[in-house]
């Protein structure tokens, strides 16, 4: 299954190229050049990546990383044409998983993107994670719901654990048994 991944940057040329990259990588884009489209999309879509440019129309991209972690953890790569140090530390503290400053090599952001993508995943799998009454920690593949300890097969984990960690995705039937195998 591939790895989905929100551009948003007001710079359209740049988002289609970085779509095309990005897709000879095996990444699925999205892309949005306005920052409440983007969050729209990010709402809907639960992308496992976001690229984030700081110069944005209407909202700064240190306005819309604050936004984002308000309500998510999704990993956040913020680029920029602002190379300043104080610009970076900004927006590391704001929420930002990495920073890049413009121009940049695009296959040093393939390989940034996947560097996030590991310590996030890492993150994620180290820490239980509710979901209303259902609790799962991944780590020690343990299911609790209302307190409750769950026995499931290795097949009935996987497969409750492919569908939490992108909530909002429908799957087809081939699509969670090719994740099974």
């Amino acid at each position: 299954m591939s790895t989905t991944i929100l551009i948003i940057d007001d710079d359209e040329k740049l988002n289609k190229l970085l779509a095309e990259f990005l897709a000879d990588f095996g990444f699925h884009t999205l892309s949005a050049s306005h920052p409440q489209n983007g969050l729209k999309i990010l709402k809907h879509k639960s992308p496992d990546l976001v690229i984030l440019d700081v110069m944005l129309p209407g909202m700064d991209g240190f306005e819309v990383c604050k936004t984002i972690r308000q309500n998510s953890s999704v990993p956040i790569i913020m680029l920029t044409a602002r190379g300043e140090l104080m610009d970076k530390v900004v927006g590391l503290e704001l929420g930002a998983d990495d920073y890049l400053p413009k121009p940049f090599e695009p296959r040093e952001l393939v390989a940034r993107i996947h560097s996030v993508l590991r310590r996030a995943k890492k993150i994620n799998a180290a820490r239980p994670q509710s979901f209303g009454p259902l609790e799962i920690d991944f780590a020690k593949r343990m299911v609790k719901l209302e307190a409750e300890n769950v026995e499931l097969t290795t097949n009935e984990f996987a497969a409750l654990a492919l569908l939490t960690r992108t909530p909002g995705k429908v799957f087809t039937r081939d699509e969670i048994l090719q994740e099974l195998r």
